[in-house]
């Protein structure tokens, strides 16, 4: 008798349509998501085991087998049923989009060393991890605000401008809710040879004759620092995003590094001239270009690991099309000239997201950046010309002897770092167009960023971004969705009426330059420009 129950309570507790947790496709088994499902259901079966043994020790005993029976059965009845509530809940699962914001909020802190390249991003792109793509459309959305912010209207006296005041920049983004604060500006002198990168106002009467708004330098406040597990320094470099036609002005004429006293041993390490020169010019006449954009990035770097120094610290570079030339030039910098070592000989961890960017230079300057633990990750589109320059015909892509013959030449280049290649052909929302405009956009690239989940699986949005996005700047949605193309524009040209009725244009708050600690900072770091008194 005793046999009979023991057997029939066995069977009982393993109904045959109980499973294990199945990931779907969009979570790989080292995403956050499938560990928390995963510990879940073995906790499931560890209880079923638990109960099943317990009902065969009351059962199995003579003396009290009688008055333990029909409470085992009623206890074994009622864990078994929520069990198979709980494991049917399993299969069901489906994370919304708001649930797996809060998972990744909760989960940044713990491994952001890992979603930041500490092992070159190994098992987390194919599939796609979902921390780290939140993490890249967060950081290129940064990128995007240089275009949402900037001033690109000719007839405009601010043109060439940010439109925002520093203090207010995120607030007038809508983006307030990121927890940053900007702490500088950054410009670049137009006296140099990319005119289709540098927008000038058709008025006498401008803000400034030869400067550019090229970017920003923000860090997090406490609250998000807390989120992300470290004080995030991040900086934001503007690109080009409508005219393609700066690719053109490129020289294609490699320089060494060191020709503009960034300090690099080895005079074979070679960058692409016209990047080089936006990145290091200066106009001793201009308020906003009398310091470089190399020692306005240096300096205030400088000055936020100061600032931050007793704190756990991260300093993320991002920028889309030439705007990730200068995220990969300032990012070397500031690993080869050592300002993001501490006192203490611990090295803040610097990364690089790059979104559309042209190769920059040789395959010695691939190597030393590699070299000096710089992680880079580059987010492309298959379809877009301009990650193919320059270099289009000596590159990484070359057999390895001809790459070694055309080594000493000019024009030999090689891309960097771990690449993401993206396909615009996957999306359904995407007209299939050969616009090199579109192919090119920013946010159609965080379009395609929403929707993969790894070589070959289906398109679909992870997070529900808003698809009206990608028409801001280009036309590249299908028609049936109605969205007018390049539809973000200033009301009326930002003309506003003043008191006495009339149309004009607005005033606006005075920019700021430059601090005023920073020559201190500059000769700390050894670096006296002629700006620059000693």
């Amino acid at each position: 008798m005793a046999f009979s129950i023991c057997k029939a309570a066995s069977v009982s507790c393993k109904p045959t349509h109980l499973v294990a947790f199945q990931p779907s496709e969009q979570f790989s088994t080292n995403s956050i998501f499938y560990k928390k499902q995963y510990f879940q259901c073995k906790e499931s079966r560890n209880r079923k085991r638990d109960v099943t043994s317990l009902v065969l020790v009351r059962a199995t005993s003579k003396d009290n087998y009688q008055s333990h029976l029909s409470s085992s059965t009623a206890e074994l009845e009622k864990e078994t049923n929520n069990l198979l509530d709980h494991d049917q809940d399993h299969n069901n699962y489906q994370p919304s989009a708001a649930a797996q914001e809060e998972e990744v909020r909760s989960n940044l802190a713990d491994c952001w060393r890992e979603i930041h390249g500490e092992n070159d991003w190994i098992g987390l792109l194919d599939p796609m991890d979902p921390l780290l793509r939140s993490e890249l459309i967060r950081y290129g959305e940064m990128a995007q605000a240089c275009y949402d912010a900037f001033d690109f209207e000719p007839h405009s006296i601010h043109c060439g401008s940010c439109k925002y005041i520093r203090t207010k920049f995120f607030e007038e983004l809508g983006m307030s809710q990121y927890g940053y604060e900007v702490t500088r500006y950054l410009y670049a002198t137009s006296n140099i040879n990319l005119p289709n990168f540098f927008k000038q106002s058709r008025w006498p009467k401008v803000w400034s004759k030869n400067a550019n708004w090229i970017g920003y330098v923000a860090v997090s406040n406490d609250e998000t620092s807390k989120r992300l597990g470290r004080r995030d320094i991040s900086i934001a470099w503007r690109g080009t995003v409508t005219r393609l036609e700066w690719i053109a002005d490129l020289m294609d004429f490699l320089r060494p590094i060191s020709s503009d006293k960034i300090p690099c041993p080895d005079p074979t390490v070679k960058v692409e001239s016209g990047f080089l020169d936006l990145y290091t010019d200066q106009d001793e006449n201009c308020l906003f270009c009398k310091f470089s954009a190399r020692e306005q990035i240096l300096s205030e770097v400088k000055r936020m690991i100061d600032m931050y120094c007793h704190e756990e610290i991260g300093i993320t570079v991002t920028g889309h099309s030439l705007g990730s030339a200068l995220a990969m030039l300032s990012g070397y910098d500031i690993v080869e000239t050592g300002i993001n070592v501490r006192p203490d000989g611990q090295a803040v961890p610097v990364c690089i997201y790059s979104f559309a960017g042209p190769r920059v230079g040789n395959v010695r300057f691939k190597e030393r950046l590699e070299g000096l633990g710089l992680k880079v990750l580059r987010v492309v589109n298959v379809h877009d010309v301009v990650p193919k320059s320059p270099g289009l015909f000596f590159n990484e892509n070359a057999p390895s002897m001809v790459m070694k013959l055309a080594e000493g030449l000019p024009w030999s280049y090689s891309h960097v770092g771990v690449e993401l290649a993206l396909d615009h052909k996957n999306s359904p929302f995407l007209k299939p167009t050969t616009d090199p405009v579109c192919a090119h956009n920013l946010e159609a690239h965080l379009h395609l960023l929403d929707g993969y989940h790894g070589k070959g699986q289906r398109f679909v949005l992870a997070s529900g971004r808003d698809i009206a996005l990608v028409n801001k700047a280009c036309d590249f949605l299908k028609d049936h969705h109605c969205i007018p193309p390049n539809w973000r524009q200033d009301e009326n040209k930002g003309m506003v009426r003043n008191k006495e009725g009339r149309w004009v244009q607005p005033e606006r708050s005075r920019l700021d330059d430059h601090p005023k600690d920073i020559h201190s900072h500059l000769n700390q770091l050894g670096l006296n420009s002629a700006s620059n008194p000693t």
